[in-house]
């Protein structure tokens, strides 16, 4: 399904969003947490730190740092790959399936308030 919009369109219900992100409860993700939560959530597994850090084009200890935070949030665990231990398995817990899920929720309600 394609959902026709202006520039001006999608960067205001980007800006919405943000907005009832910030004034709800909870956490305040940055943008750069943010991709790599939705990265983690919206592919397929395995991920890896080495990984997300290929396929974002960042450092390895921006991904740590990104994942410090989201796991003390309960949105991810580490774990060490029993076959190769120098890598780190990235798993997703219920915590943040249901975040991603009330994310979507919000951009499709606020979504369906963009002017045409």
């Amino acid at each position: 399904m394609s959902i026709q919009m202006r520039p001006y369109q999608a960067l205001a219900l980007w800006h919405t969003v943000a907005k009832e992100q910030v004034r709800k409860e909870g956490p305040d993700l940055t943008l750069r947490q943010m991709a790599i939560l939705l990265e983690i959530y919206l592919q397929p597994p395995p991920h890896t730190v080495r990984g997300l850090a290929k396929t974002l084009n960042v450092t390895k200890p921006v991904i740590t740092r990104a994942l410090d935070t989201m796991g003390s949030l309960g949105f991810v665990q580490r774990v060490r790959d029993d076959r190769d231990r120098r890598n780190v398995i990235i798993k997703r817990t219920v915590d943040g399936a249901l975040f991603v899920e009330k994310l979507g929720d919000l951009i499709i309600e606020q979504g369906r308030n963009v002017e045409r």
